[in-house]
């Protein structure tokens, strides 16, 4: 089946470079597979190139990474995909506790700080859609237009209305679930009668007892009063399709598995591993969009090639053409070369390997922005024993949280924050329930069926709640290259430096406070604890918090509406390059409070109109005016 998927669908190195392609994507993630469906859709060749294998695409095959996930030790994000020293990447167990001056080079990437991330992204087929938690908010109206509304940072060249069908149109591809109804707060808009295409994830157990303590209970910030709410939150993983979606015609979850079984990813079953990788591939990710760009028959795929170098004519500024460097073993740094031609050029890889490949090839932009204002999530983690069991560790990861903190006339003062509740307990800050075992064998000295019940009675009413930050754009918070640092087949690592400002650590330390807050009403025990020994240690105003990254890479290749200010237009194509669009996060102004996936899937098809438009102009015939030139 393997030999017969690949002559089917794959393309050789050399056929690739002696094949002329309407466009040339780099990346199979959701911008990458986004883009490469919507244009081949509409009889265009298009050429997708990976970095990684070109397995998982079979049941067998997804299966081998759930193995290797659950017999990890470190049970961290890229946990399921094996090394690959060829495309590697970045892993959270590479962090360590920065010393001034000195760079962490351990990983993949090269972290100079002051802040140590421990964000990651995957380098295979559908790249980190293949590890994300499948959260699909839209931005907020507020997000577009942070300058005019705040006086911080910039505008966006678009507003939330530009975007907002675009938006439709990425959470009919990404299978969204969610009830509109619950969404109606802080100025968001969505179409008349529309609805989600799968109705909300069923709340939590969990859910419903901090709903019923904390539904309208006022917060006061700067002059307004919130009323706190917790509501559903919108996720890409199949839930019950609405039959009211598209005016009644329903919706069809796409299938996820194969195009060699006729398979679906299955309804999610509520298990709490959907970070890193969902058992029924209820969650969404980009194969399920590749494998439909596969089927058209108007789409090759590169695998195991790495991008290298972009070409640039100078006299136009039009790229020619992008190099990549193809390895047939994971195993062996042997490879050939070989070079990629076609019209139309597309880096759809993440913000920081955009902006990699786009500096190791000399393109700093004429605005030197490339590469720089990166930006992720800062997630302030708080955690809590409820005096009751909850249900923890009942999935999927996070149903619902409480939104109503995302905007407000505080942001000319300090960041935006969302809270997440988290149904997987303790995982992510503690490492439960590996550090509840040592807590009560090793220093409780509890043992037998004393053991069993101190761990369900423990582990059920732990309850996690995951704030999470804006960061602003900053220039010197940027992605480089350095010659000095290499991977094995000679390409320049990201060297990232990140810090967060004052107006991000003065929403952590209020985020914190109102945890305490929350968490009294609740009649939780807070167990919160953060230590200067731990990555991410920063300090503000004499208190000490532990921030995390959301993997939520972005910025480095920023939309705007000059070439003096940005580095893409609205429609995320190359000021300077007028065939090259840089695709995905890595061109959000801003980061707001939700996660990046949706707001790149409707950036992304947006940009494939662009595109298609492009070269439907430039291919139609040139018809004469009557009665000749002279008339």
């Amino acid at each position: 089946m393997t030999e017969e998927r690949n002559d089917r669908f794959e393309v050789s190195p050399e056929a690739a470079s002696s094949i002329a392609y309407d466009v040339a994507v780099v990346g199979s993630g959701v911008s990458g597979a986004l883009i490469a469906k919507e244009l081949s859709g509409r009889g265009l060749r298009v050429l997708v190139i990976e970095a990684g294998p070109s397995h998982d695409l079979t049941v067998a095959e997804y299966e081998t990474s759930l193995r290797r996930f659950y017999g990890a030790a470190s049970k961290d994000n890229n946990a399921p995909y094996a090394a690959n020293a060829n495309a590697p990447m970045p892993r959270s167990t590479d962090t360590t506790k920065l010393r001034p001056g000195e760079p962490n080079a351990d990983g993949y990437l090269v972290q100079l700080g002051p802040l140590e991330l421990d964000s990651t992204y995957t380098r295979v087929l559908g790249g980190t859609s293949r590890h994300w938690e499948g959260k699909a908010l839209r931005m907020l109206p507020d997000d577009f237009a942070l300058r005019s509304r705040f006086g911080r940072a910039a505008d966006w060249p678009l507003g939330y209305d530009d975007l907002e069908p675009y938006y439709r149109r990425a959470e009919f591809e990404l299978g969204v679930a969610g009830e509109v109804e619950e969404q109606d707060f802080a100025g968001l808009r969505f179409a008349p009668d529309y609805v989600y295409p799968m109705h909300g994830m069923p709340r939590s157990h969990l859910d419903r007892v901090i709903a019923d303590d904390l539904d309208g209970l006022e917060v006061a910030r700067d002059g307004e009063t919130f009323a706190l709410s917790v509501r559903g939150t919108p996720q890409a993983r199949n839930g019950v399709p609405n039959a009211a979606y598209d005016g009644g015609r329903g919706y069809r979850p796409v299938g996820a598995v194969s195009l060699h079984q006729a398979e679906l990813g299955e309804r999610c079953q509520g298990n709490t591993n959907c970070t890193p990788i969902c058992p029924v591939q209820a969650k969404y990710d980009a194969r399920r969009t590749l494998f439909q760009a596969l089927g058209t028959g108007r789409v090759d795929l590169l695998t195991q090639a790495v991008a290298s170098e972009v070409h640039v004519d100078p006299a136009s500024g039009r790229v020619t053409a992008i190099d990549y460097q193809a390895y047939a073993d994971p195993a062996s740094a042997e490879h050939v070369t070989g070079t990629v031609r076609a019209d139309v050029f597309v880096l759809a890889g993440n913000a920081v390997e955009n902006a990699r490949l786009m500096l190791a090839s000399g393109l700093t932009g004429s605005s030197g922005l490339v590469g720089r204002n990166l930006m992720d999530h800062a997630y302030l983690l708080t955690w809590a024993l409820m005096p009751e069991p909850v249900g923890a560790l009942r999935g999927p990861l996070c149903t619902s949280g409480i939104e109503d903190l995302r905007t407000g006339a505080f942001r000319r003062q300090h960041a935006a924050f969302r809270f997440g509740i988290h149904n997987d307990g303790w995982g992510w800050a503690t490492g439960s329930p590996y550090g509840d075992l040592e807590e009560l064998v090793d220093r409780r000295n509890t043992f037998g069926p004393a053991l069993r019940r101190a761990l369900v009675q423990q582990i059920s009413r732990q309850v996690l709640m995951a704030g999470m930050i804006e960061v602003l754009p900053d220039e010197s918070n940027r992605v480089t290259v350095d010659p000095r640092y290499r991977d094995r087949l000679g390409n320049p690592r990201p060297v990232v430096s990140f810090g967060v400002p004052p107006y991000t650590l003065e929403a952590a330390a209020f985020a914190r406070r109102l945890s305490r807050r929350l968490y009294q009403r609740l009649g939780a025990e807070d167990h919160t604890a953060y230590h200067p020994a731990e990555p991410g240690w920063v300090s503000y105003q004499g208190e000490g918090y532990v921030l995390r990254g959301g993997n939520h890479w972005a910025g480095t290749h920023v939309m705007g509406t000059s070439p003096r200010a940005s580095v893409v237009d609205a429609d995320q194509r190359s000021w300077d390059h007028p065939n090259l669009f840089l695709a995905g996060a890595g061109s959000m102004a801003s980061i707001g409070t939700s996660n990046t996936t949706l707001t790149l899937a409707a950036l992304c098809l947006r940009s494939a109109d662009t595109i298609a438009k492009d070269l439907e102009t430039a291919a139609a015939p040139v018809t004469a005016t009557a009665g000749g030139a002279g008339a």
